[in-house]
Order: structure tokens, then sequence, then C-alpha cells
């Protein structure tokens, strides 16, 4: 792993893991030895990370200088925390964890006065069911949008009818009790929203729509105003 990429990993885990923490569980997480995590750390205090901890005892990030420092009201962290408990509860596993990185991001910049109010928030979100179920072909369906690339999907209806179509994902929309893809159907040549766990395979088709997609957003943005 480039070290660079290491010493992102680290601060990471700085971040998130509850303080302090021991180099031995810091080299678990970021899959070094525990001799590299001791030099990894000196090189993060060299470079102006306030690191507070010792050998032996555990490490915890004191000032993170890696990112400017933020300021909420309470309110505005309230918000926060409600916002990226609901994506960690009703997201697919990569999204879940990516709001619990936000979160210990956005933490770590904050006064320590103001870190206790993310920890001690008053606004909680508890589902006793997993409101989304795990869906494989989601990260790849999420990657074809960002890139603006067609894909090839295997799809089988709500009759369990199969088909193979070329889409063009336009984006990803968490309705209260299932997921959708919204995308342009290029064997039906209009939208179509599927079912991502009714999708049983995605190969990138190789070509770009990214010409045509703010065009058919606002397409179908404004059909939906009109209906």
């Amino acid at each position: 792993m480039p070290r660079p990429d290491r010493l992102f990993r680290l601060l990471q885990a700085l971040r998130q893991l509850p303080a302090p923490v021991t180099a031995a569980r810091l080299a678990e997480e970021t899959g070094v030895s525990v001799r590299s995590i001791y030099r990894d750390i000196d090189s993060l205090r060299a470079a102006g990370a306030e690191i507070g901890g010792e050998r032996g005892f555990g490490y915890c990030l004191v000032e993170d200088g890696t990112l400017p420092p933020q300021m909420f009201s309470r309110i505005e962290i309230e918000a926060l925390v409600l916002g990226m408990a609901e994506v960690r509860q009703s997201g697919d596993p990569a999204l879940a964890q990516a709001a619990a990185s936000v979160l210990a991001k956005v933490a770590a910049t904050l006064p320590q006065a103001r870190q206790q109010q993310v920890v001690h928030a008053v606004s909680q979100v508890y589902r006793p069911e997993t409101r989304y179920p795990d869906m494989p072909c989601l990260p790849a369906i999420r990657e074809a949008c960002w890139r603006e690339e067609a894909l090839v999907i295997a799809y089988r209806d709500k009759d369990d009818r199969p088909s193979q179509r070329t889409i063009w994902p336009l984006a990803v929309v968490y309705l209260e009790q299932k997921l959708m893809v919204l995308a342009w159907c290029c064997l039906r040549a209009d939208f179509r929203m599927f079912r991502p766990d009714r999708i049983a395979s995605t190969s990138p088709e190789g070509s770009s729509f990214r010409p045509q997609r703010v065009g058919l957003l606002r397409r179908y943005i404004a059909s939906m105003s009109a209906a």
C-alpha cells in the first residue's frame, strides 16, 4: 500500500475508533505491523496532527490538522447526527460505512465541547428491521451513475420474466420501503424504474451518456411535475 494511503487510513482509524486506541488495534484496522504504526504516528505528528498518547497506553486524535476547523450550532449538530444515522440504518453497507466516516471526519474538526454534543446527541434513529436488503449489484450501479456510463443488466420483471437491457443509470432513488434505479432504458427508449434486487448481473456496455444526462434528468423532472 502506498505510504500516503496508509497514513490516511491511520488517520481515519484514529477518527473513528474509541480513544485511546492501542497500536495493536490500529495495526489490525489498517492492515500493517505494530512497528509501522509507531513510525506512522511519528510521521503524522511531524506533519502537524496533534496525537495524544504513547506506546503501551494508546493514542487519540487531539486535533486533526488535515481538516479545517468547523463550527456548528447545537441544532445543526443534531441534524447532522440524525441524517448520518438515517443513512447508516437505511443505506447499503458501503453507504452506511461512508456515513460513519463522514460523521467521524466532521467530529474530528470540532472543538471538544461540540464533539461531546455529537456523542450525546438526543436525535436518534432506530429501525428494528433493515429497510433495504443488501444488493450486490448496487456498487456497480452507483459507479456507473458517477461515471455516466451505460450498463448491460440481466433483469427479471415483477412476473419473473428475464430480459437483458442496456440502461443509462441516472440516479439511485430511496423510497419508503424499496430502492429503485432511475434509468433511461435503451430497449424501450424511455425512462424506467428498475429494482436493484431484481438485477441478476451488470456489465459495462462501454459507452458514455454524459452529454445526455442533464437533459434527461430535466425531462424526467418536468414529466413528474406535469403528471
